[in-house]
């Protein structure tokens, strides 16, 4: 059952409070040395992870979820603050570099002493999303690592969760307070119009948003229309396309086959790294696998919006002259859908790639047969940016055009392994080229995040104490330095 609240808009008067308080809270915030901060992150994890009981069976009631993915969510969530902390702790994050004056610097100009360090940008306004109402909703990856780089966040929540964003807050701002923090730190607000207000207004610095093209996309041309254009870090969309091999068919189709049906199907396709296309030898057995695979049952999609925009998508799709079902479940237009398997060809997506490859967020994936493997590179060329793109080939494969392809085209390239698991760690790359994300350089899931909300700051000549503690010769933070150019 979704949720059925009311959900009440943020007047004019308490937006103005919130973005007040968030503007006074940026400088004691950013001037907390990185360890008191990453000791605030850990207090608000294990807040939640004591709240557990609580949040978990609002998340179900409101998202049709089930409490193992809800509890997996949370935990991946305080895993996530806590990692932060380590990342503070750490200190490399800041990037301090040092370079001594050098009279003989070989420019033909003495070099002055320069050092220079990343710091917070400001307060941050985050866009919740929708299928990951703990991990990329109020307390989740941008709330996380826009706190860990100094920043106050303003949460704008999800109207498919309102409950859970409400009671999510309240036990943020609890841990806040009993840590000393003033509540400027963090606010939630709620509407469209807001969301809107807030980020065209000069307090905020950066933006932070998981959800649709469109609606992502008329937020980036906001935060961009400011007099004061922002950084606006959006994840809109992928299909995420799998490229099997000849010889990996041949292989292992059976395996192939099943795996992607898990893969699509995984969370009721409602995953934003959804295989939403697999390219296959025509003639495979995975084909027939595909055709005669025992499909999951039905599963309810989040809510009512989703499940409306799923079956726009897969009617058109369905639709399409060049498509025709592979394999369906009983009622795939019903609610709950049950998942659906649609088949085309490889000269027909390079005729209409515009229709075949539009994303359908939701337990429906396309299945294309092609002829010759060369005709995977164009195939990959067709695409636009993606989140993820996958390799299912054999070490015997000549496949380094078609990787090379791939690694222009997607943020994450697999070999052998499906896209729908985005481990929180040090190396995740969880963006892409437009429109995966608004900005190809950043990864909205992993350590590097931190680096979204932090600008560079060089110092020149300035002496020891007024220094920042990370530049100081005495480096009184501890943190990795790169001195005249050396670690």
């Amino acid at each position: 059952m979704t949720s059925t609240a009311t959900i009440t808009p943020t007047s004019t008067t308490e937006l103005e409070e919130f973005l007040t308080a968030a503007q006074e809270a940026a400088a004691p915030w950013a001037a907390l040395r990185p360890a008191e901060r990453a000791a605030v992150l850990d207090a608000v994890a294990s807040a939640l992870d004591a709240a557990g009981e609580t949040l978990i069976p609002i998340a179900m009631h409101e998202t049709n979820l089930p409490q193992a993915r809800l509890t997996g969510e949370l935990k991946r969530t305080t895993f996530q603050l806590r990692l932060f902390g380590e990342v503070l702790r750490d200190g490399a994050y800041l990037d301090a570099r040092i370079d001594h004056a050098d009279a003989q610097w070989p420019m033909g100009a003495p070099r002055p002493d320069l050092r220079r360090v990343l710091e917070p940008l400001g307060p941050v306004l985050v866009f919740a999303a929708s299928n990951f109402p703990f991990a990329f909703s109020v307390a989740g990856g941008d709330t996380a690592s826009a706190w860990a780089a100094g920043n106050p966040v303003i949460l704008k929540a999800h109207s498919g969760h309102p409950e859970l964003s409400i009671a999510t807050a309240a036990v943020i701002a609890e841990a806040l307070a009993a840590a000393g923090i003033q509540a400027g730190v963090f606010a939630l607000i709620m509407g469209t119009e807001a969301g809107a207000t807030a980020l065209k207004d000069s307090r905020i610095k950066a933006g932070g948003f998981t959800g649709s093209i469109p609606g992502g996309r008329a937020l980036f041309d906001m935060a961009n229309a400011r007099p004061e254009p922002i950084p606006f870090y959006g994840e809109l969309g992928s299909n995420n396309p799998v490229f099997v091999t000849a010889a990996a068919a041949a292989d292992r189709g059976a395996t192939i086959a099943a795996e992607f049906v898990a893969s699509f199907t995984m969370g009721a396709g409602q995953f934003c790294t959804k295989p939403g296309t697999i390219f296959v030898p025509r003639g495979s057995e995975i084909v027939e696998a595909l055709r005669d695979s025992e499909l999951p049952a039905a599963a309810p999609l989040l809510n009512s919006r989703i499940q409306s925009g799923y079956l726009e998508v897969l009617e058109a799709l369905q639709g399409h002259d060049k498509v025709r079902v592979l394999a369906q479940g009983s009622d795939p237009l019903a609610d709950p859908p049950s998942p659906t398997l649609l088949l085309t060809s490889a000269e027909d997506v390079l005729a209409h790639p515009e229709s075949l490859q539009t994303e359908c967020f939701g337990p429906t994936a396309l299945v294309v047969e092609y002829t010759d493997e060369a005709e995977l590179i164009a195939l990959a060329k067709s695409f636009e940016g993606q989140l993820t793109a996958t390799l299912i080939g054999t070490e015997t494969c000549e496949v380094e055009s078609l990787i090379d392809v791939l690694a222009r085209k997607a943020g994450r390239v697999l070999w052998n392994q499906w896209p729908t698991g985005v481990s929180v760690t040090y190396a995740q790359q969880h963006g892409g080229p437009y429109p995966a994300t608004t900005s190809v350089g950043s990864t909205s899931v992993g350590t590097a995040a931190i680096s979204r909300f932090l600008r560079p700051v060089a110092y020149q000549g300035f002496p020891q104490g007024l220094l920042p503690e990370a530049l100081q010769d005495t480096n009184p933070l501890n943190v990795p330095q790169m001195i005249n150019g050396k670690r």
